[in-house]
């Protein structure tokens, strides 16, 4: 790790995001954590996917958000998507995101994904769509987890908006799609808590510092599609569970 080299009784000198030369890395030190080639690194930077390196005079460093967008593109690169896809991704996440945000862009990757999000405006959105699309459709649409609205952009699931559309065009209702997303919502919130309970108390404490092992991040990088799996698995099997119940009326 990086000190501070400035003058003595100088404070520390902190980064945009609050993090002190302490905590930066060299390029060594970044190639060793990451497990990435220095042509690599500087590959990644030279495409935009990575920021420039930290100036401390002559000499460059790199703080928890260079890892964290470099572990954003590792984990892309491995659900399959092209360079050019990877770009387009990455162009969207905020120049001030935290690594906690990156993380999180990341941890919200799910395996069987096809296609990342794509950036339309209302015009490029209806064209995909192949008709117009009501304020209701959009809302619609949204609950359904097929668009999330980024200022005046849409960022739509590709693969799922005809699956949206032809949703709307059979009378699906805006008020289930709302209630339906309330469910994942809360119930996605409690499984994560349970989950990480789980890891927490019972895998974690197995591990001398679970915080840096690399045999314990990849456990967790290994086990993250299982339980999305197993998720999924365990949802179809209620869902066909609950299909068979009889059909309750006056409700």
């Amino acid at each position: 790790m990086v000190k501070s080299e400035g003058p003595a009784g100088d404070a520390t000198h902190t980064t945009p995001g609050g993090q002190g030369d302490e905590d930066l890395l060299t390029l060594e030190e970044l190639t060793r954590r990451t497990g990435l080639s220095v042509r690599t690194v500087r590959f990644y930077t030279s495409r935009g996917l990575v920021p420039p390196p930290i100036r401390r005079g002559r000499s460059g460093y790199y703080s928890a958000e260079h890892v964290a967008r470099i572990e954003l593109v590792l984990e892309l690169q491995s659900h399959g998507f092209t360079l050019s896809a990877i770009e387009r991704y990455v162009a969207g996440i905020p120049d001030d995101a935290t690594p906690e945000d990156i993380a999180l862009a990341r941890t919200m990757l799910a395996p069987w994904q096809s296609d990342l999000p794509v950036e339309m405006d209302r015009a490029q959105l209806e064209q995909k769509a192949g008709r117009e699309l009501s304020d209701d459709d959009v809302a619609t649409l949204q609950a359904l987890g097929v668009i999330r609205i980024r200022g005046s952009k849409y960022l739509v699931a590709t693969n799922q908006l005809a699956i949206g559309v032809r949703l709307i065009e059979l009378g699906f209702p805006r008020e289930v799609a709302v209630a339906a997303a309330a469910v994942y919502q809360e119930h996605g919130e409690q499984m994560a808590k349970e989950l990480y309970d789980v890891v927490n108390d019972k895998l974690a404490p197995l591990y001398d510092d679970a915080a840096t092992s690399e045999h314990y991040r990849e456990i967790m990088e290994r086990l993250k599609p299982l339980s999305v799996g197993g998720l999924v698995t365990a949802y179809e099997a209620a869902v066909a569970r609950a299909a068979r119940l009889p059909r309750r009326r006056g409700d």
